[in-house]
């Protein structure tokens, strides 16, 4: 009788149009976002880049202790299953860029961003709440291990595609000797990876730190994206999501 109660339902489940399922999921996101954000205090206020005397990734804190420690990878697949939610369970996050890609980015880059969204240099509201559920700064290195681990996708949103030649001749000529020609970044460096990330995404990041709305941006960085014309910044972008490091890409 159980089994074929399960039958019916799954069969039921089944029949679901998929465009009811995805706004369903994104409905559970929504209410999980909202209940996890109610339930916590607003986050802290730390200097960023509008204050005097800003130093970009400043060795404070508990990036510090995360970043001697070595991640457990079994540990922190667990922890990630909050973080699955919006970023996916494969990392991949969303082709929309309201959440980014995470899949393969170096662990230094994760617990950076990660401690500047708890500390409130980074302002991320909808991260935040999530952000402080990491434990401890050992939690923090094993989740950061564990999102190395997954393989960066190559279905990632890609932009429009109409001014690509323009936006390689700005990538070359601004951004490689940092990022890579693969768009590996530099791990030591704390330089994101950007191969596989979406179009949407890096639009509105670079945008941000261009007009100064991202306060844990690099200054050499923004020194260069305030000087690009809108269509620069499209151009750019636009060629940073056809970005792929084979190595490190699912086959």
């Amino acid at each position: 009788m159980r089994k074929t109660i399960q039958r019916t339902m799954q069969f039921k489940f089944q029949m679901i149009p998929s465009a009811v399922l995805v706004s369903l999921a994104a409905l559970s996101l929504l209410l999980l976002t909202a209940s996890v954000a109610t339930a916590q205090p607003p986050a802290p206020k730390a200097k960023g880049i509008e204050s005097e005397g800003y130093q970009w990734n400043e060795m404070e804190g508990e990036k510090v202790e995360a970043l001697t420690l070595t991640g457990d990878i079994e540990n922190g697949e667990e922890a990630y299953e909050i973080c699955s939610a919006c970023h996916l369970p494969s990392g991949a996050g969303r082709p929309d860029g309201t959440f980014p890609q995470l899949a393969g980015q170096h662990p230094n880059v994760i617990i950076k961003q990660i401690a500047d969204i708890r500390a409130g240099r980074r302002d991320n509201p909808i991260m935040y709440p999530f952000a402080i559920t990491l434990t401890d700064p050992q939690e923090l290195a094993d989740v950061s291990a564990y999102i190395q681990t997954l393989p960066i996708p190559t279905d990632n949103g890609k932009g429009p595609g109409t001014n690509v030649a323009m936006g390689k001749e700005l990538y070359d000529r601004d951004c490689v000797e940092c990022h890579g020609n693969n768009g590996e970044g530099n791990a030591e460096k704390f330089y994101p990876v950007l191969a596989g990330q979406h179009y949407k995404y890096l639009e509105r990041q670079i945008g941000d730190i261009a007009e100064g709305r991202r306060r844990n941006a690099n200054p050499d960085m923004v020194k260069i994206v305030k000087e690009y014309s809108p269509e620069q910044l499209e151009a750019v972008t636009d060629y940073m999501s056809t970005i792929e490091w084979p190595d490190r890409q699912k086959k």
